[in-house]
């Protein structure tokens, strides 16, 4: 059937057709939820303060309820049972090890200097987002371009635990140790591991707990196709309404520092693209070559495309001040990487009947 002309015009459209409305517009809705939040942020400043007045450590509670109500349904679509099989291909989890913790930082660490040398805040905190690997949106955008739920949260949860022993020993290295060895300007930093884990826990263990107990209960109470044909299409759009909250609700925040500074955002989102392009490409290339199968490939080039921007964000304010450079570029990450992202969902989908076919 694949070798039929005009077949993958065919499936581009099916795939089209299973999006639902709110999918298929997704790029519309995250539009329209920036830029209401940056107006909400600009026109009125007091909003900054409301939600601002109740804060998790350094995160606003706001962007904590709307993570935890993103990450929710998706969690809760997790078939937990099948987790196995993914363990069983010792070839993804070595990738996407090799892509997140190995090549992805020293990616940023060499962007942040090629195109920062002269500016020591952006450059810092554009290091600090490289270094906090993606633990919550990345599983919106796997969803959203079919990849294998099972081997997401996998991958998720084991960037999770890396992220809590890992985290404060590479910003060491990349700020201070290995700008050392090269001759470059170092700085001497700390982390406080307590707040790295804390972050995880709220970020990644409150949803996934959640989301496992829901599919437990659901499932023993009433059944699979009870289940995933009847609860979780009611659930599942809450995924996208609490993505297009936090975008609201982070936009305002920064609002008037990014409309206030044009210049400085330019320079931060070049190589955020670029970071986000190579990571990305390379990442979906590997899998390719490793014939992984378009789901499991999907999932690694997401996972090491995506950063974890509420704990660089944690991260940068508390090391450095609110009103920081790093705090600034932390805040411009995810500015950069929701529509880059965004955009590579409609890439994979695009891919998707042309890797499938070569497989095939």
């Amino acid at each position: 059937m694949n070798n039929i002309p005009g077949s993958t015009a065919v499936e581009e459209n099916a795939v089209l057709k299973r999006l639902t409305f709110l999918d298929r517009f997704l790029p519309i809705w995250i539009l329209a939820a920036m830029v209401t939040g940056l107006l909400l942020g600009r026109l009125v400043p007091s909003v900054q303060g409301v939600l601002n007045s109740v804060k998790i450590g350094q995160t606003s509670l706001p962007i904590a309820l709307g993570l935890l109500l993103m990450m929710y349904p998706v969690l809760a679509k997790v078939r937990y049972e099948e987790i196995s099989h993914v363990t069983g291909d010792r070839r993804l989890l070595w990738l996407s090890l090799l892509l997140n913790w190995l090549i992805g930082p020293a990616l940023m660490f060499a962007l942040a200097w090629l195109f920062l040398a002269a500016q020591p805040a952006f450059r810092t905190g554009l290091i600090v987002i490289g270094l906090a690997r993606c633990i919550a949106m990345v599983l919106i955008w796997n969803d959203l371009a079919c990849g294998d739920r099972e081997a997401a949260a996998l991958l998720v949860a084991i960037n999770s635990i890396f992220q809590v022993f890992a985290y404060a020993l590479l910003g060491t290295f990349y700020l201070k140790i290995l700008p050392g060895w090269l001759g470059l300007g170092t700085q001497d930093v700390k982390f406080s591991t307590w707040e790295i884990t804390k972050a995880v826990l709220i970020f990644l263990g409150i949803p996934l707990v959640a989301g496992y107990l829901t599919r437990r209960i659901g499932l023993r109470a009433k059944g699979r196709d009870w289940y995933e044909q009847r609860l979780l299409p009611k659930i599942s759009p809450f995924a996208l309404y609490g993505l297009l909250f936090t975008i609201v609700v982070m936009f305002a925040l920064q609002g008037k520092a990014i409309t206030s500074d044009p210049v400085s955002v330019m320079r931060i989102a070049i190589p955020l693209l670029v970071y986000f392009a190579i990571m990305w490409g390379a990442a979906f290339f590997i899998g390719a070559r490793a014939r992984l199968g378009y789901p499991k490939i999907t999932t690694l080039a997401f996972t090491a495309a995506g950063n974890n921007f509420e704990l660089a964000i944690a991260v940068s304010i508390g090391v450095w001040g609110v009103t920081s450079g790093e705090a600034l570029a932390g805040v411009i990450g995810p500015l950069i990487e929701v529509p880059a992202l965004v955009a590579l969902v409609y890439v994979s989908l695009w891919l998707r009947p042309r890797l499938t076919r070569s497989f095939g």
